[in-house]
């Protein structure tokens, strides 16, 4: 584990079904159809999808020769307007839906917030996770979709060096 996979390690937690939180993925019944790592070049269209960014990396160093990383994950939320109906509403109410079980998944299991064992704890310190939604009014009209943004803090396993 390092610095460098980090992001890899966060979307293998958001992807993993059948362990007893929710799923998220569409193939595994959950709300999203794609959840990957960085950012595309030319993002999909017409599809709900996760894309996990890591903002910022912190590395505290104590005891002389010990480091603990801290990252700061970014999620971009898109949700496509797919209702039909014209019903803008329906489709934010399944947004929200999708944003409460990617809020489940993040905050883990209780007692276990390791995700997995990938990382030391998550949304532990500082013990919250932002969620930011954008103004309907300015996303529905242009792009026909709705989209949030998720931030959240993750510490990982101690190195010596």
């Amino acid at each position: 584990m390092t610095t460098a996979d980090a992001v890899d390690r966060e979307v293998a937690w958001l992807t993993t079904a059948g362990d007893g939180l929710p799923a998220l993925l569409t193939g595994a019944g959950g709300p999203w159809g794609s959840i990957q790592a960085y950012q595309p070049r030319t993002p999909g269209r017409r599809n709900t999808y996760v894309i996990v960014l890591r903002r910022q990396i912190h590395e505290t160093r104590f005891a002389n020769v010990r480091r603990m990383p801290k990252y700061e994950f970014l999620l971009k939320l898109v949700w496509p307007l797919t209702s039909g109906q014209g019903r803008a509403e329906d489709d934010q109410r399944a947004f929200d839906a999708a944003v409460d079980k990617l809020l489940t998944r993040i905050g883990g299991f209780a007692g276990d917030k390791s995700h997995g064992g990938r990382f030391r704890s998550v949304a532990e310190d500082p013990a919250y996770v932002t969620v930011r939604f954008d103004d309907p009014e300015h996303t529905v009209p242009p792009e026909a979709e709705f989209r949030a943004e998720v931030t959240y803090f993750a510490d990982d396993i101690e190195i010596n060096g």
